[in-house]
């Protein structure tokens, strides 16, 4: 590449390279601010009708404000007629390669995604623009702490995209009736080359659903013509029929989505993201806060060291005090364990136990009294005419020779369950 800048961007690196074009890393030279620069292969540029289908992408995203479609900061082409695009620097993965490192999503994360796809489509189709090329590959996922699980999806590429002030027939088809798109995702209309309206987004939507759910498009045939013609005659299979993991009620609403007659789908993809809504609402919530979210975020977490500088790097640091509170959770739930043992021992003679504590009780306050009468015990026949105070005088006879000491001496009972909750108190005190 002879080009170093492309307007005020100055070229960093170079990120990949298509069939199209290339892309390149940027940074703008005033205010260094990143971003992706889009380079049309030199050959390619020739063609008018590649041009222009360049730079219907800028025209579509810069139509649209959502915080779901990329933004495009500049467009143009150079003195050496390379036709450029300069866009929103993108830091995550697209789902297509997030579906080959983890497989299948889970219910409530696929369309939980469908929905945040569905509010922005709404937003293009508000303006007028048919995306016509959805699927995963153009779909990248980046972290977003305002949405839902901390995530948003990204729509990209609206290359071919349906302009509303396109006039006459479509100027992306060829003269040899060739269909622009995917055939794996391209609703029954864009296959026979029919009328194109935001119902072909939904279609579309709904292979991408189908796709995160399984695993695989719904028609995952080899070569295009079959592929065609599963879109234009073959009932759309049944996501709970193909993977066992996938709940049956997801399925009318890809079935919906997947109808061959644009009437029998979603009217809008308002209709969409409320039904998605509905279903939300239907799917377990500990799978949704407890599964692939939390697997998701610690993900996140750990590229989230070289994407967002050191303060996010911090978060290892936070991690080694937990540890240690673990610990202490640890050793507190050992001795409340232990206490839990000792009482449930004592527990199982209950109604045993209640008479002797009852009976505790009152020993230490009648024997405060009696420590000034010892010469009771040795006269036997004498203390007839005491009888009450024979049964209190057996309990202190074994401590009668130090009266004073006996009281400080008796409360072994009342010291161990004091003992116990102190090494308690002190882990709950660390922990805090």
């Amino acid at each position: 590449m002879s080009e170093s800048s492309f307007g005020p961007y100055r070229v960093v690196r170079k990120l990949g390279e298509g069939g199209m074009g290339v892309v390149y890393l940027g940074e703008h030279a005033l205010i260094g601010r990143r971003a992706a620069i889009k380079v049309l292969h030199r050959e390619r540029g020739a063609q008018r009708e590649n041009v222009e289908r360049f730079f219907n992408e800028a025209r579509a995203t810069s139509a649209v404000e959502d915080p779901g479609i990329v933004h495009i900061y500049d467009f143009g082409i150079t003195t050496n007629d390379t036709a450029y695009l300069v866009m929103e620097y993108l830091d995550g993965e697209s789902l297509s390669m997030r579906l080959r490192q983890r497989g299948p999503l889970s219910s409530h994360d696929a369309v939980r995604i469908t929905r945040q796809i569905a509010s922005s489509l709404a937003a293009a189709h508000a303006a007028n623009i048919v995306h016509r090329d959805l699927k995963p590959e153009n779909l990248f996922m980046v972290r977003d702490r305002e949405a839902l699980a901390g995530e948003r999806p990204k729509i990209l590429d609206f290359g071919i995209a349906k302009l509303g002030n396109d006039a006459g027939p479509d100027r992306f088809q060829t003269r040899t009736g060739a269909v622009m798109g995917t055939p794996a995702y391209m609703s029954p209309e864009q296959c026979n080359a029919g009328k194109i309206d935001p119902r072909t987004d939904i279609y579309s939507l709904g292979c991408v659903l189908f796709h995160l759910l399984v695993g695989r498009p719904p028609f995952d045939l080899e070569g295009v013509g079959a592929i065609i013609a599963a879109h234009l005659r073959e009932p759309a299979p049944v996501p709970s029929q193909v993977s066992p993991h996938v709940p049956a009620i997801v399925d009318p609403l890809i079935a919906r989505c997947l109808a061959k007659n644009p009437d029998d789908r979603f009217t809008t993809m308002i209709e969409l993201q409320e039904a998605c809504d509905a279903v939300l609402g239907q799917l377990p919530a500990a799978v949704a806060a407890r599964g692939p979210d939390v697997a998701q975020d610690a993900t996140l977490r750990a590229d989230a060291v070289t994407t967002l500088g050191n303060s996010v790097g911090q978060v290892s640091g936070e991690l080694r005090p937990l540890r240690r509170g673990t610990w202490f959770a640890v050793g507190a739930a050992a001795i409340v364990a232990g206490i839990g043992l000792a009482v449930t021992t004592r527990r199982a003679p209950s109604p045993a136990e209640v008479a002797p504590a009852a009976a505790a009780a009152p020993a230490p306050i009648t024997i405060t009294p009696l420590p000034t009468p010892p010469p009771l015990p040795t006269p036997t026949p004498g203390s007839a005419a005491e009888p009450p105070a024979a049964p209190i005088s057996t309990e202190p006879s074994p401590a009668a020779a130090e009266p004073p000491t006996t009281p400080a001496a008796k409360p072994p009972h009342s010291k161990v369950p004091a003992k116990k909750p102190k090494p308690v108190r002190d882990v709950y005190e660390d922990r805090i």
